[in-house]
């Protein structure tokens, strides 16, 4: 997985990866900006003879530890040739290691109720993990093998699948997606050939294929050591307990030689760079502006991202203002600031509107541009924007993950984990003065790498002057994958004085779950709510039932349309002033819409809710119905199902539910519905849809936060003027299994992989026996450690994740198994899963159980940790109407479940004979191979699920 910094603000990482499993005159509240004194996290720090640092961080709120491992090489210290070594090597190091088993880091620590991960970005690598805390003593032997004792085990084949597997997710995240390639165009332009941003963090292809077993020992050998780390234990520990353990596990890995320091290496350009691509899967067409800026933590890169903010975030920002309400060029330009460890830049992105010609959209930004040297920016503007730094600061450590990834990476990269106070001071300190100063010096009138990406077919829409950019395209083929063998690897154990056997579990926490109130006001609605005082913040969600299910006949959209207007302003305040509003609480408040509810959700600091909920009450209570933003929202909503129309993944998962549930059912139809069903929507059938659905008599309050039950009922007192009648929502067509498997085939000319989806429809999540086959499928596909993740991935290399789970809804929900694979192993990888779900019920056995047990019962420990787990569970309750004990409820399901009882779940409900299976994929390849599969010719559809002829 791969992962970058983002000063969001300036306090987390942001995953941008999958899992190595895979927004006139008003009074405004004025606030200072965070003080440092009240934002720290205590902690221990010190230093082990071989050069580890370790931080420690002691929070007993829940049983949980959570380890973190910042080594200090990404990308930044690959030579040209040998580009992705640092993502790789990340890969390899969940393998094998002397003392541990192979494999075990992968399948042990979610079997132990865990969930772990690992992420690279050019400046770093790290490696993290969350367990209840009687698995402590096992991750810190699972963690320190990893550091010091792996290399010795790595051999061909495990070189080789997991050559395949980054492969994989290359072409998951980059070949096969709109606008994949973009990262590699822009680093290739912007920095010259030899720096170290020269390429992306997974690299070139020719590198990867390459790289031999010497290259794998020779990188550890070099970077992977003590004294290039940072070890952060947080969660409910003993400190002084936990430093002898740290000394037993970490205290004998050889120190070895620190990398040097890489000194600052900006760049600069002379003139624009213009480059083009005719994207495969693009429907629409992008711009991208990319200015050379500078490092991490300098002065000017707290400025460069307030004025990313400044310029597109918000209806009152420029970029917004310019291209979307004025010239109607696209739907949501954006910009942002990276700030790296030896260089950054400044990106402006615009996807525009379909047809569009990037000559226009570059005028556009232009002229933006020069309405914010004129004009420049309100005060209100800026306080806004620090307001939301600290409401964003808490919760960027929520969770005790959390909190060890940024003293960490602060470690690791400022120099101390105390850097968070001057962090925070540092963002508070930027000025007016400031920002203007870095749009002129870096932004304005300044030379830039200027990407254009447009759909294959519409090459006319190019920015004038472009160059073809250099980008290879992966051409697959049958057979040109070596085939692996993984076999037994001979070494010399490296001797130690500590016994690194695998330690025992400790004793087990008992689960505890929180104590939730309820209320019911005067006018009918239900307020349920669970009250926590660890962080001053509250999330609340107030949902209201209806959704896509209440939508009329032929205009699907009309609820998400409808939630989208909500948003628009109020009677009494524009969109921008209601923007502004909120946001000077630091808060986020919106509405939404799914396929049974519509909902207003938001966060905000405990001492700013009643503020908020007035707000809430004011958009909820009083909506705008402006003509204009409903054009806009409009036709926002068509540029995104057009946008869709590229994504493999999105069009497998919409073609399915087609399939399994048809026209006339609510899931039947994609989320927002389609370009037929929302051009027909008009504002009137908007407004009738408000009237008929938003009643308090339907709608649920939920809370979590740092507020008692009495000051939450009091805050909701401007809802107290809402009234309503009671709407019921129509019973939802039955579906059925097919009787037999059947094969569909949606075409992706060129596709580089092939997305697939197996399944069948089962049962509403209220309903008694839902949990169950949960449950049962958690040996199948609920996680890395199941038969579909170690049979495509692990075994065959095959794919970068393969899952099966149950979506949870009000009605009849799929059980869905998938995955995204090479393109060339297509049948080969339908085989497997007609295989393992076919033959589940007879290989399901007593370990599968067990193992099953174990971790969902360990996994509770972790199931109340954030508001918004704990936000969840409330809207759990009121939305499959369950008891407030139903996670005590369904561990005692777990504790009693017998093998018998699972076998006649799998039989019952998982018959693979009653699944379909989809392929969305390169027909001219595949296509003709998959009646291999034995279930008939595929039927063949287009984008939409419709049946070619």
């Amino acid at each position: 997985m791969k992962l970058r910094k983002a000063l969001v603000a300036t306090f987390a990482l942001t995953v941008w990866g999958c899992s190595d499993n895979p927004a006139p005159q008003h009074t405004t509240i004025q606030q200072p900006p965070p003080a440092a004194n009240e934002l720290s996290v205590d902690y221990e720090t010190y230093t082990l003879d071989n050069g580890l640092t370790v931080v420690l961080h002691v929070d007993k709120s829940d049983p949980i530890v959570a380890m973190a491992t910042v080594v200090h090489v990404g990308s930044n210290r690959e030579k040209p040739g040998r580009t992705g070594f640092a993502h790789f090597f990340e890969h390899m190091s969940f393998n094998d290691s002397e003392n541990v088993p192979k494999g075990a880091n992968r399948k042990m620590i979610p079997e132990l109720g865990g969930t772990r991960n690992g992420g690279t970005w050019s400046d770093g690598t790290i490696y993290y993990e969350v367990v209840p805390k009687d698995a402590f003593d096992k991750l810190l032997w699972i963690d320190s093998d990893r550091l010091g004792y792996m290399i010795n085990t790595v051999d061909q084949g495990t070189l080789e699948r997991e050559k395949q597997v980054v492969k994989n997710e290359k072409r998951q995240r980059v070949d096969n997606r709109p606008y994949g390639h973009m990262g590699h165009v822009v680093r290739k332009a912007l920095y010259p050939e030899g720096h170290p941003y020269n390429w992306t963090v997974i690299g070139d292809l020719a590198d990867l294929q390459a790289a031999t077993l010497n290259d794998v020992r020779k990188f550890y050998n070099q970077f992977y050591m003590p004294s290039n780390a940072t070890l952060v234990i947080a969660g409910d520990i003993d400190i002084e307990q936990t430093k002898q353990k740290v000394a037993r596990w970490f205290g004998e890995i050889k120190s070895g030689e620190p990398s040097p320091p890489l000194e600052p290496q900006p760049v600069s350009l002379e003139a624009d760079k213009k480059l083009y691509h005719l994207d495969n899967f693009a429907k629409l067409p992008l711009l991208r502006l990319t200015y050379p800026a500078v490092e991490q933590y300098s002065k000017d890169a707290y400025a460069l991202d307030a004025l990313a903010r400044l310029l597109s975030d918000g209806k009152n920002a420029v970029l917004y203002k310019t291209l979307v309400e004025q010239l109607k060029l696209a739907p949501s330009p954006n910009a942002w600031s990276s700030a790296d460890e030896v260089a950054g830049s400044f990106t402006i992105n615009v996807q525009a509107n379909a047809d569009v010609h990037l000559d226009t959209v570059q005028a556009g930004i232009e002229q933006a541009l020069d309405d914010f040297a004129e004009n420049g920016f309100t005060d209100a503007q800026l306080q806004k924007i620090k307001a939301e730094q600290e409401t964003a600061f808490y919760y960027s450590i929520e969770s005790i993950l959390d909190k060890a990834l940024q003293l960490g990476i602060y470690n690791e990269y400022a120099g101390s984990p105390g850097f968070i106070e001057q962090d925070i001071a540092n963002i508070a300190a930027v000025t007016r003065d400031d920002v203007m100063r870095v749009f002129n010096q870096y932004i304005y009138k300044k030379p830039a790498v200027i990407a254009s990406f447009v759909p294959k077919d519409q090459p006319g829409l190019v920015l004038t002057g472009s160059s073809k950019a250099p980008v290879v395209e992966e051409e697959i083929v049958p057979g040109q994958e070596p085939e692996f063998e993984e076999k037994p690897v001979e070494y010399t154990k490296t001797p130690t004085q500590h016994d690194r056997s695998e330690p025992p579990l400790t004793e087990l926490p008992t689960l505890s779950t929180p104590d939730i109130w309820h209320n019911t006001l005067a006018n009918g609605m239900d307020v349920i709510g669970i009250t926590t005082t660890e962080l001053p913040v509250v999330n609340f969600s107030l949902t209201i039932e209806g959704g896509q299910w209440l939508d009329p006949e032929g205009k699907t959209g009309t609820a998400l349309l409808m939630a989208q207007m909500l948003n628009e302003g109020t009677a009494s305040k524009t969109p921008q002033e209601l923007e502004q509003a909120i946001g000077q609480l630091g808060a986020q408040l919106s509405v939404s819409a799914g396929r049974d509810t519509v909902s207003l959700s938001g966060r905000v600091l405990a001492k700013h809710y009643a503020a908020l909920m007035e707000l809430a009450a004011e958009m909820l209570l009083q909506p705008r119905w402006d003509e204009d933003e409903f054009n806009r929202l409009k036709s926002t909503r068509l540029t995104r199902i057009k946008q869709s129309e590229g994504n493999a993944a999105r069009i497998a998962s919409n073609v399915f539910s087609h399939l399994l549930y048809g026209e006339k059912h609510v899931a039947g139809v994609p989320m927002g519905g389609t370009q037929a069903s929302v051009e027909a929507i008009t504002l009137q059938d908007v407004k009738a849809y408000y009237d008929k659905v938003i009643s308090p008599r339907q709608a649920t309050l939920h809370f979590v936060g740092a507020l008692q039950p009495e000051a939450v009922t009091a805050a909701t007192a401007a809802l107290n003027s809402w009234q309503g009648n009671k709407v019921s929502l129509p019973p939802q067509p039955a579906v059925s299994g097919v009787a037999e498997p059947k094969v569909y085939f949606v075409d992706v000319p060129d596709a580089k992989q092939s997305v697939i989806y197996v399944g069948k429809p089962v049962l509403p999540a209220s309903d008694p026996d839902f949990y169950a086959i949960d449950f049962a499928n958690e040996r199948l596909g609920g996680g890395m450690s199941a038969r579909l993740g170690q049979t495509l991935r692990i075994q065959k290399g095959y794919t970068y994740g393969a899952y099966s789970y149950l979506p949870e809804a009000r009605y009849q929900v799929p059980f869905i198994a998938a995955s995204q694979v090479r393109t060339n192993v297509t049948l080969e990888s339908l085989e497997i899963f007609k295989d393992l779900i076919g033959h589940y019920q007879k290989t399901y056995g007593q370990g599968d159980l067990d193992v099953a047990k174990n971790m969902v019962i360990k996994a509770n420990a972790r199931r109340f940790e954030t508001l918004n787990s704990l936000l969840g569970m409330l809207e759990n309750i009121s939305r499959f109407e369950l008891a407030d004990d139903y996670i005590a409820q369904q561990q005692d399901f777990v504790q009693s479940a017998s093998l018998e009882d699972i076998h006649k779940v799998i039989n019952t409900h998982l018959n693979e004979q009653n699944m379909i299976y989809l392929v969305v994929g390169d027909a001219a390849t595949q296509l003709e191979r998959i009646e291999e599969l034995g279930y008939g010719k595929p039927v063949q559809l287009d984008i939409h699920g419709n049946i070619l002829n």
